[in-house]
């Protein structure tokens, strides 16, 4: 099966996703700021560069898109039906890399949240947050 677009149109496509910033960070930081709490983003002094670390709380939070890393029975997961091989080990190095990243915080005494896209959506949204503040003072 080929592309439906042509190599610039997907060049340019791809080329307009954002690896900060993601209006799933946003949500994550405005209510975690609303709420209080104080944090560093992309922190490079950390393994795997986390979204957002609260130092205060010795925690990280990564805030994972559903597709890039390969979210297991998530309806945003959708494995592509071109270059399939391709993206298949793109998506599977990239959970190999947070699984390694997530050890070696947790090796330095770092307690690691992972919160999905899909559980920022509107009718999740409200549970998460709860479960992330009783998380954060655990």
């Amino acid at each position: 099966m080929t592309d439906v677009h042509d190599k610039k149109t997907r060049s340019y496509n791809m080329s307009r996703i954002k690896g900060k910033n993601t209006k799933p960070e946003i949500l994550v930081r405005q209510f975690l700021h609303k709420n209080g709490f104080r944090y560093r983003l992309n922190y490079t002094k950390l393994p795997g560069k986390p979204d957002i670390v609260l130092p205060k709380y010795k925690t990280v939070i990564f805030v994972n898109g559903c597709f890039w890393h390969g979210h297991e029975n998530c309806k945003y997961f959708v494995v592509p039906k071109t270059k399939t091989e391709w993206w298949l080990n793109k998506i599977n190095g990239t959970k190999r890399r947070d699984l390694l990243k997530t050890k070696e915080l947790e090796t330095l005494g770092w307690r690691v949240k992972v919160i999905w896209e899909c559980e920022l959506k509107p009718d999740r949204r409200g549970q998460v947050f709860n479960d992330l503040i009783v998380f954060l003072k655990k």
